[in-house]
């Protein structure tokens, strides 16, 4: 049975990194993608206690959902290796039950021993319904079931540990959101002279009341100005953007979330959006392991590519 300190034992502290701008804000990132590299990013915060659940409960099968490119199918199947659980992902898309070795999410998910089930894009939009589910245990047996995207009362119990001591100084903390359970555990353990700002990776303002059943303050906001038409939309413009941020700054950003929230900064730090002088802190969330699938996508297009990879 997993305990929680040998969960902490995979840990290492978030180092502040920080950035220049020409604008007249202190700004750097939190890397959580380095504090448990083999599961990067929020996506340890959201799985930790799941895991220890899962364990306390005799499971030793997790079963999770998510698209082709999913970072949390990818963390799922790490940390099942990791940990030795095993591990099934349930993906978007049925007509992928012959490419997925194409696709690096998927083949490197495969390699740490995750198993596949392929289902239509119809039937997933019903996977959370109990027919479904009994139909999954009867092919698979007992399993321990984390939702798409990894957001439960668990996963916001682990991001309530990302705000420490070190990011107090700050004034405002900068999140990408994708489905609420990173910001709500983050505003959940907010001080009281923080503001949180939730850059969503798509039209996001229906998280707001699942966010509220969690938060019990109103210091918090989300933002959908940047998402570029929808979420894992980009541009060359974009492109051309992350690819200078990282040049200038040595940081990586994936295209989906970070790069999106980044992108938002530097256009509401023209717009003087804050109080000159502030402290703006970006938690940089990782999702790294898209940017070459991402690629392989801008290259049958014949568009820019991003010049980084994990």
């Amino acid at each position: 049975m997993l305990t929680i300190d040998q969960l902490h034992a995979f840990e290492k502290p978030a180092r502040i990194q920080y950035f220049d701008t020409p604008y007249p804000y202190s700004c750097a990132f939190l890397r959580e993608d380095e504090v448990v590299p083999a599961v990067s990013g929020n996506k340890w915060r959201k799985l930790k206690y799941n895991l220890l659940e899962a364990s306390n409960l005799g499971f030793d099968t997790l079963l999770t959902y998510g698209g082709a490119f999913s970072n949390h199918i990818l963390a799922t199947a790490e940390a099942g290796h990791l940990l030795g659980f095993k591990t099934i992902g349930v993906i978007r898309g049925d007509e992928l039950w012959n490419q997925w070795q194409h696709n690096p999410t998927l083949q490197r998910a495969h390699d740490l021993g995750m198993q596949f089930e392929f289902v239509t894009r119809t039937d997933y939009r019903f996977k959370d319904e109990a027919a479904a589910i009994k139909k999954l245990e009867q092919r698979f047996g007992a399993f321990y079931r984390i939702p798409e995207g990894g957001t439960n009362a668990l996963a916001v119990q682990g991001c309530q540990e990302i705000l420490t001591a070190q990011t107090d100084p700050f004034d405002f903390i900068l999140t990408p959101v994708g489905t609420g359970g990173t910001i709500s555990g983050l505003a959940k353990s907010l001080p009281m002279h923080q503001e949180i700002i939730g850059f969503c990776a798509l039209d996001g303002a229906y998280l707001a009341p699942e966010i509220r059943t969690f938060v019990p303050h109103n210091r918090w906001s989300l933002n959908t100005d940047f998402t570029l038409g929808g979420y894992g939309k980009i541009n060359a413009d974009y492109i051309r953007f992350l690819n200078a941020f990282y040049d200038q700054t040595g940081i990586p950003l994936d295209p989906v979330y970070t790069g999106k929230m980044t992108f938002g900064l530097f256009d509401l730090m023209a717009k003087n959006a804050w109080p000159a002088n502030s402290r703006l802190l970006l938690i940089h969330t990782g999702g790294l392991q898209g940017i070459q699938g991402m690629n392989q996508q801008l290259l049958q297009k014949k568009k820019p590519i991003l010049h980084y990879e994990k």
